[in-house]
């Protein structure tokens, strides 16, 4: 057993404070206390920070990180919108090797862990080689993404999406080639291939989905989800820009979120990415399907997509997770925040909820960990593993706050630099000061 002294740790209860935890060699918590294990000889490793659970990143697109940055250039007078950024990521796509995809996954997901996740679900379309033609390996470029997970120690779910159209109704262009495959029997194959992968990493996992309505004909949309696998998340982007919305009514007769809820029995295993534009009936009807929202407020701002109505939908019993997406932000805190802070500014008043902090790591632990096909029972337990960031109390604000503003002074004041370290299966994935590898 390995023993770990927290100033205070995170619990749906409340802050356990002081918090011993014991966990065995796999990392699973076998003591959870205030008071010290009696066990002779035990050595405890003190931490002076506060535990919270280890955030979820339930959206992410690893290869463009290769590009974050580079796309915010553009002429004169020219507009840049959602569907000209498309193009520069196609044209980032065009050029990765899988060597190169290892490589900028690797870096991403080290950087994920220093500001705090120790998870990250993979909604992977970059399947092919430049030509578009299949791997030998089918799932080589998955292969990757597991391989860059174990290097760098985060969890990972890796969702390969079946990806058919170029739009609604309309063949796919060259420089989409890479993401293709033309038949279900393809994706499907894909997907088995896949499975196949995420066995050579204990910390990695498998979901799947369709990457849009507008990149999948709506009968293999009902038939992925019908043929696919019945126990895993199923993921899709949904709904993200008023013109996806407005092609959606013209080729299926409703918009998208419409459509799903009226084609698809949406339940807890479905993960909506975006939903930016949606009616109040779509709002109120998704919330009560038990479906989840998958939100990323870094790229959606970025992106210049829109917000959410997550007041709305919070109101009507909706559940979300956040992503980082394109990775223009890495710090969920920062889009923790945005979250909030858009619906003040929509609502123009504060406090969009009775305690905005608790709400917001309470959603996205439970939705991200059902994104990643996890379910835990809270935020630490015995039999769960030990997945937490820890913030250093020295600092002046933390120190100021007190318990009973401890996780309110951590979501609004603090960045990753207040980050002591992460642990993954109870084992330091990130420690300040430490070079990582």
């Amino acid at each position: 057993m390995t023993y770990f002294l927290f100033s205070s740790l995170l619990l749906k209860e409340g802050w356990l404070s002081p918090a011993y935890v014991g966990v065995n060699a796999q990392g699973i918590i076998e003591y959870l206390s205030q008071e010290p294990p009696t066990e002779l000889g035990v050595v405890v490793q003190k931490v002076a920070g506060a535990a919270l659970p280890g955030f979820q990143n339930a959206h992410s697109h690893a290869f463009q990180y290769g590009m974050a940055g580079q796309a915010e250039q553009h002429a004169v007078g020219a507009r840049d919108d959602f569907w000209s950024w498309r193009e520069a990521m196609y044209a980032c796509a065009e050029t990765f090797s899988p060597e190169q995809n290892e490589q900028v996954a690797t870096t991403l997901y080290r950087h994920l862990l220093r500001n705090g996740y120790t998870s990250v679900v993979e909604f992977h379309y970059l399947h092919h080689d430049p030509t578009g033609r299949p791997y030998a390996n089918l799932a080589e470029m998955g292969e990757r993404l597991v391989a860059a997970a174990r290097a760098a120690g985060i969890k990972i779910t890796l969702v390969p999406v079946f990806y058919q159209k170029g739009d609604f109704g309309r063949e796919p262009q060259p420089r989409q080639r890479r993401f293709i495959s033309p038949t279900l029997d393809d994706y499907l194959n894909l997907l088995a291939s896949s499975r196949q992968a995420v066995t050579h990493y204990e910390r990695a996992q498998l979901g799947f989905g369709v990457h849009s309505l507008r990149a999948v004909e709506a009968a293999d949309v009902l038939a992925t989800h019908a043929q696919g696998p019945a126990d895993l998340p199923f993921h899709l982007h949904a709904a993200e820009q008023t013109l996806e919305v407005e092609r959606c009514q013209a080729h299926l007769g409703a918009r998208p979120v419409e459509w799903l809820l009226d084609n698809l029995p949406l339940s807890e295993r479905f993960h909506l990415v975006h939903c930016t534009h949606l009616t109040p009936a779509e709002t109120t009807r998704l919330a009560q399907s038990g479906a989840n929202v998958v939100l990323c407020p870094g790229t959606e701002g970025n992106l210049g997509d829109g917000i959410f109505s997550l007041v709305d939908y919070a109101e009507a019993g909706g559940s979300w997770s956040i992503g980082t997406d394109s990775h223009i932000s890495l710090n969920p805190l920062e889009d923790l925040r945005w979250l909030d802070y858009g619906q003040r500014l929509i609502h123009r008043r504060r406090n969009i909820f009775a305690d905005g902090a608790l709400v917001l790591v309470n959603k996205t632990f439970f939705a991200g960990h059902r994104a990643a096909g996890r379910t835990p029972i809270n935020y630490f337990a015995l039999g769960q593993p030990l997945d937490a960031v820890v913030y250093d109390l020295n600092q002046p604000l933390l120190a100021q706050a007190g318990v009973q503003y401890l996780l309110p002074a951590i979501m609004y004041t603090t960045d990753p630099s207040a980050i002591l370290g992460t642990l993954v299966d109870g084992q330091w994935a990130y420690r300040a000061g430490e070079k990582q590898a």
